[in-house]
């Protein structure tokens, strides 16, 4: 093996630690450091990684970072070289079984590592997908399309787009549902777009992804991609659903309408919630169960309708104190035509920008008010500041989320320039993003010291 091989991503300090204890990369070893011993695999680094760690993948199979200016003593006792190479088997076909589509955006729904960036690298095709997860065979016949390998932060108007075009294709082809493969970070962002941008669906769409990639032993992507491929297949809701865990243990997934839900914590399985109402169906191995009967039914629609229109001239601005009016007018003066504005309370902002509010208003840009606490309604009439912006042209969006009412008015302004129009499209609701009320149980912070909730968690936790 040449050093390059026996070293390889180590250099620096990292390097010299490995070739003075005579070890290197798929040595099976036992550290001895200052804080405490660790026993594992030496793993290859990343060429973009520093040069004062080893990483060693642990007995748990989670990975660690030591720093070479802890390390003691390194013992190795033997030697495992990992195959980070997802088996492929052909993917059985059974008449019986409806037929699923799986459409790829990016993600790690099932994956390996590539270990000259550190990176995971999706497996997609169904015999990859078949050998990483065999269950989705007693499930459906499945095909796959790679549309797209981005992460999820660089998904944009161009790929929201070509994902509605391509959904819509494979439903009028008369497939049983579709699944998308998408990066969790702007999950909800997408949903929301493709909420108006596919109507009239006559099977489900099911957004799906991970919140710890495959290669981890806690993963969520298989449990989440056999979830949202029953509901994709059997199910009867047939409208676009973001499919993810419903509690932090894997006993059962949620699915959630589009415009109503959210991404809430940065590394939670169960990180997506629906907000100011309730989930439309629980689904687990077994089955889907609808939580609600106020759904887009299977079957109702022929064919979808897709209104594949977006104008990107549009911001969200999270409002806070001290905001000067320079920020409103940079968005002006750089041509954009509207405005989501994540205000405080009932929706308020402070009195120093209603001259720009006012600018805005002149040069013809929609604005719309939402409630950056996500939870609620905006209420403009209750205070003067409130009447005083609508005076100025800022009109309340109900109970839309911000990120919703944001990928609205974008695809309403790709529709149409008339500010009365498009104030009509916002405010009619098109797929839940407005509700008459909130549900009582609409409002969930499961947070300790409130007697029902420590009688609940005594129950689950036993």
């Amino acid at each position: 093996m040449s050093a390059d091989e026996r070293f390889k991503g180590y250099r620096g300090p990292a390097r010299a630690l490995l070739e003075r204890e005579n070890v290197g990369v798929w040595s099976d070893v036992e550290v001895a450091t200052s804080r405490g011993p660790f026993a594992g695999i030496i793993l290859p680094r990343s060429e973009q990684a520093d040069d004062r760690h080893l990483v060693i993948k642990l007995r748990n199979g989670y990975n660690v970072g030591l720093a070479t200016n802890l390390v003691e003593r390194i013992t190795e006792i033997g030697r495992r070289e990992a195959h980070y190479k997802i088996p492929e088997k052909e993917f059985p076909f059974d008449p019986g079984r409806p037929r699923v589509k799986l459409i790829g955006t990016g993600g790690t729904i099932a994956s390996r590592l590539d270990y000259r960036t550190g990176a995971v690298i999706p497996a997609f095709s169904p015999g990859e997908l078949y050998g990483s997860v065999p269950e989705l065979a007693d499930i459906c016949n499945l095909e796959t399309e790679k549309l797209y390998a981005v992460f999820s932060e660089n998904m944009g108007p161009e790929q929201w787009l070509g994902t509605a075009r391509a959904i819509a294709s494979e439903m009028n082809k008369g497939v049983a549902g579709i699944v998308v493969g998408h990066g969790t970070d702007t999950m909800h962002h997408t949903a929301g777009v493709l909420s108006f941008m596919l109507q009239n669906l006559p099977a489900p769409v099911v957004i799906v992804g991970s919140q710890r990639s495959s290669d981890r032993p806690s993963s969520d992507a298989a449990l989440n991609l056999i979830h949202a491929t029953r509901t994709a297949a059997w199910g009867d809701i047939a409208e676009v659903m973001v499919c993810m865990f419903g509690p932090t243990s894997d006993e059962y997934g949620l699915l959630h309408r589009g415009t109503r839900v959210r991404k809430m914590h940065s590394s939670y399985r169960s990180t997506f919630r629906t907000l100011g109402d309730i989930p439309l169906a629980r689904v687990d191995r077994k089955g889907v169960y609808p939580l609600r009967d106020d759904y887009h039914r299977r079957g109702a629609s022929p064919k979808v309708h897709l209104a594949d229109h977006f104008d990107d001239r549009v911001s969200i601005v999270y409002y806070y104190p001290g905001m000067k009016p320079d920020v409103i007018d940079a968005l002006i003066d750089h041509g954009y035509r509207g405005i989501v504005i994540a205000g405080t309370g009932l929706g308020h902002v402070n009195k120093p920008l209603y001259p720009a509010l006012k600018r805005a208003q002149e040069a013809k840009v929609a604005i719309f008010m939402t409630v950056q606490t996500l939870w609620g309604y905006v209420q403009m009439y209750v205070y003067d500041t409130g009447r005083d912006m609508m005076a100025l042209g800022v009109v309340p969006a109900a109970n839309m989320l911000p990120e919703v009412a944001y990928m609205k008015l974008g695809w309403a302004l790709g529709k149409t320039d008339d500010l009365e129009e498009i104030g009509r499209i916002m405010l009619t609701p098109v797929a839940g993003e407005i509700t008459a009320r909130e549900p009582f149980d609409g409002y969930l912070i499961y947070q300790g010291g409130i007697p029902e909730i420590e009688a609940f968690l005594k129950g689950v936790l036993r």
